[in-house]
């Protein structure tokens, strides 16, 4: 992932740019379909975040997910 957007990330979400990086590395080897997985991955985020993520959000990003209704360009997202 390009340098420049990690530390937009960063900057915007206050998210450490190698809590992102591992995050990746989690997805990527993981299932990005696995309900498991993201689980972990958005209890992770909200937390480093400082965030509370309601079950009914999280079902959200999830089916989000599952059902491929995400950007393909991130760059785009921030």
């Amino acid at each position: 992932m390009n340098d420049e957007i990690l530390k937009k990330v960063e900057k915007k979400t206050k998210v450490k740019k190698q809590t992102i990086i591992d995050l990746a590395r989690k997805l990527s080897s993981g299932n990005m379909k696995d309900e498991g997985t993201l689980n972990e991955v958005i209890d992770t985020l909200a937390a480093a975040t400082g965030k509370n993520v309601s079950a009914e959000t999280k079902d959200k990003i999830i089916k989000t997910i599952k059902d491929d209704k995400v950007p393909n360009n991130v760059d785009k997202m921030f």
